[in-house]
């Protein structure tokens, strides 16, 4: 191995190691808010994308957990990011976390994905550009990558919490 790949591979391993504190921090964090509103959930991390990955699932069917989900998500928005912040509390580090409950996110990120696909598949057959619906950051994301991923450009356009995708042509 040359110098340069020595500490390539060297950075990459502090990253995942430093990726997967962040987890067991947000793990403790979580474990501790669910003993409080006294939910059962089970905690699985991970590290993906360059980020952690944090999931708290149920072998009951979750219904439970749907609290801590809420209407379109804003709980558990509300509570990735009081993640983030014990994570960053605890390193001093900002965190890029992602927090899924009862397997809510996973679900939205193949929808969005769907969706994005079916916009460009549209504006491939139009040829002219088309916006979406307002969106969360998340949710954008989702739908910018299914884009790419067809062969097309995305843009984001507006204000949070209006802002939403633009589709545009090859």
């Amino acid at each position: 191995m040359t110098e340069g790949t020595t500490s390539a591979a060297a950075e990459g391993a502090d990253t995942l190691t430093r990726l997967e504190q962040e987890g067991e921090i947000a793990a403790d964090y979580l474990e501790g808010l669910l003993d409080i509103a006294d939910l059962d959930g089970d905690i699985d991390m991970d590290v993906e994308a360059d980020r952690a990955s944090v999931s708290i699932i149920s072998d009951t069917g979750g219904r439970d957990l749907q609290k801590l989900v809420g209407r379109d998500g804003e709980v558990l928005e509300a509570l990735q990011e009081l993640t983030r912040l014990a994570v960053h509390r605890e390193t001093g580090d900002r965190s890029r976390l992602m927090l899924d409950i009862a397997g809510y996110r996973a679900k939205k990120r193949a929808e969005l994905s769907e969706l994005g696909a079916k916009a460009a598949a549209e504006v491939k057959s139009s040829g002219e550009p088309m916006k979406l619906n307002p969106m969360s950051p998340f949710e954008r994301k989702v739908v910018h990558d299914a884009i790419k991923a067809a062969g097309l450009r995305s843009e984001s356009e507006g204000e949070e919490p209006q802002r939403f995708v633009v589709v545009l042509p090859a």
